[in-house]
């Protein structure tokens, strides 16, 4: 297996292809996403645009591929998922059937060995297993992402540029693992899927940057976390480092933390921990004054620092990354303060929930 440059771009120039095809396709099925007080969009708009990045990622990973018990669960479980994803975006599901589907598709790639069986102590070399654990660890943390990707589709391109660069940070950060440890990274499948996944998500984001043309709908921003989920087991969290555990998250920091902040915010302010609300970081840099273009260039910036961040992480000794996480951890919930997105202080406009809601 080799780095993949034309698989790269058959998935860019597939998802530019079919992206306009997908836009028609939610016109006549009505997967429209209409404009109310909590959104920022302000007229209809198509969904189903994840279908476009789906059908490139899985086509190009088909005819490239070997199919390794790995490659089947992710092509299982992704399937599961944008099948979930495409119900809501046509026909709304209930947040409890929603997460109850994410649990069967995240659980679906255990059998074929997809699971963390461990984690490991950063105060010493030895490994903590997880036995009967793995499973609903596993489980947690690809529903984790898959949700955290899910809530900050908010602004135009926001969650698949997002992903775009989590997908290349990934790669760089298997790069240096495979060729420290001697081995080729192109024998290396999270690599190689992660950098196709980056090349289907640039061709969509040519409709999707602001102004948008179509939106991602659940079943692409969904499809999008679940990828990343699964690509961070098959890459990172399997190497017997202490870093290993931590990576992933710095990777997906802002999903992850964004998510997070929503949680604590609504849990402070009383609040259902499902009730949308206006504070999320993009609500945040709008209400800052940003435009809708400055927010999310913004918000790759920071997205690109944490992907750089991850790379150090992966150079450095353990105790030197104990020193740069506790840096950066400080670093981002200074930030996060001064912005406003935790909350502290704040009361968060409650937004009335509809029968149209897409994001949060």
């Amino acid at each position: 297996m080799q780095v993949p440059i034309m698989a790269i771009v058959a998935a860019f120039g597939l998802a530019l292809l079919v992206t306009p095809l997908v836009k028609k396709c939610a016109f006549k099925i009505g997967a429209l996403d209409l404009p109310d007080q909590r959104k920022i969009h302000k007229q209809v708009m198509p969904r189903l645009g994840g279908l476009a990045i789906y059908f490139s990622f899985i086509t190009v990973v088909l005819l490239t591929m070997d199919f390794t018990p790995q490659i089947w669960a992710l092509l299982l479980g992704g399937t599961l998922i944008v099948v979930l994803g495409f119900i809501d975006d046509t026909r709304r599901l209930s947040p409890g059937l929603k997460l109850a589907g994410q649990i069967v598709a995240a659980a679906a790639v255990i059998p074929f060995g997809l699971e963390v069986q461990f984690l490991t102590n950063p105060f010493s070399d030895q490994l903590i297993t997880l036995g009967f654990l793995a499973a609903p660890v596993t489980v947690i943390w690809i529903v984790s992402v898959t949700n955290a990707v899910n809530l900050i589709d908010g602004l135009d391109g926001l969650a698949g540029g997002t992903t775009f660069i989590s997908a290349l940070t990934l790669a760089a950060v298997v790069w240096i693992e495979t060729t420290t440890a001697g081995i080729f990274p192109g024998q290396s499948e999270a690599f190689v899927l992660a950098l196709i996944l980056a090349g289907a998500v640039i061709g969509f984001l040519h409709y999707n940057f602001h102004p948008a043309k179509i939106f991602l709908g659940d079943s692409g921003s969904m499809f999008l976390g679940f990828s990343m989920a699964t690509l961070a087991i098959m890459g990172v969290a399997k190497s017997a480092t202490f870093i290993s555990v931590i990576i992933p998250m710095v990777i997906l920091g802002i999903p992850l933390l964004d998510t997070m902040f929503a949680i604590v915010r609504r849990y402070c302010g009383r609040r259902p921990i499902f009730q949308p609300d206006k504070e999320h970081l993009h609500h945040r840099l709008i209400q800052m004054g940003l435009s809708h273009r400055q927010a999310v260039l913004s918000i790759y910036g920071v997205n690109i620092v944490l992907g750089l961040s991850a790379i150090v992480l992966t150079l450095v000794s353990p105790k030197q990354a104990v020193i740069f996480l506790v840096i950066l951890s400080t670093s981002i919930l200074l930030a996060a303060n001064k912005i406003g997105v935790a909350g502290v202080g704040r009361h968060s406009p409650i937004v009335p929930q509809t029968n149209k809601q897409q994001r949060s």
